[in-house]
């Protein structure tokens, strides 16, 4: 149990009647026509402006994961509001819950990954990529576990937003030692197994979180807060132009095709 504190306490905002501060800085006046929505969530998040370097590699991670087509999370965020069109709100929950080790949050898998193998402290200390990279892979296999950052079922042999991720970070300062340990990563797990695994954007991401410092445990929510914006494009969509009701009849006579009384 944690100890009670004498006094509640936040960094992060206070409002008054006539005043609202977020992170110190003055709501109307300071960020409001200053700031974008990615550099307003890196200081939401950090507690200080990016520099224009880091607002140009902080926002391409976050635009990157706002849409990537019929995904399971937007078909699940149509299905709810087809079915719940009062609570566009309940939609975007229901598609983001979605956001885990497979789609969009392995992220957090691959930051915490390579934060295992080469801890903060041991930066710029010659430490040796390709032999952690052979025992990071060789863990993984012992296990039988996917490779976090790994793989996608579309985008081979290559993902085409990592390399364009990884170049948007090397041109702005934040291309280091964890860029290059995913990149070793790569290479022994696809030796290892023999099979094409692409770096995908979420293995990309989590190695250019891992070069901001950003702890492995929040990376996931990057993802959650750009994908939510996506969601709410894809349900405006399913208003004016639906298509999951057509999803549901279609998966109904299918399944009725082939599993119902007259399936041959």
């Amino acid at each position: 149990m944690p100890k009670r504190k004498d006094k509640i306490t936040s960094d992060i905002g206070w409002s008054t009647p006539d005043q609202i501060k977020v992170r110190g800085m003055d709501l109307p006046n300071e960020i409001l026509g200053h700031l974008n929505l990615g550099d307003m969530a890196f200081l939401q998040l950090t507690g200080r402006q990016p520099t224009p370097e880091e607002s140009i590699v902080f926002n391409a991670i976050t635009v990157t994961l706002v849409e990537h087509g019929i995904t399971p999370s937007a078909i699940v965020a149509r299905m709810t509001y087809m079915g719940a069109p009062e609570s566009l709100q309940a939609a975007v929950a229901a598609g983001i819950c979605g956001l885990g080790t497979v789609f969009v949050g392995s992220m957090e898998g691959a930051a915490k990954m390579l934060y295992a193998a080469l801890p903060q402290e041991q930066l710029g200390k010659g430490a040796d990529l390709t032999a952690l990279a052979k025992e990071t892979v060789a863990g993984f296999t012992a296990r039988k576990a996917i490779v976090p950052g790994l793989g996608h079922p579309v985008h081979k042999p290559v993902d085409p937003r990592a390399p364009r991720l990884f170049q948007i970070a090397a041109e702005n300062g934040k291309s280091g030692e964890y860029i290059a340990l995913m990149l070793e990563i790569h290479k022994e797990a696809e030796a290892v197994s023999g099979k094409m695994l692409p770096i995908n954007a979420t293995g990309a991401i989590g190695a250019i979180c891992c070069e901001f410092g950003f702890p492995w445990k929040i990376v996931r929510g990057f993802g959650v807060m750009a994908r939510s914006i996506g969601l709410v494009g894809h349900i405006l969509e399913e208003s004016t132009n639906p298509i999951s009701y057509e999803l549901w009849q279609r998966a109904e006579e299918e399944i009725l095709e082939t599993s119902g009384p007259d399936a041959g």
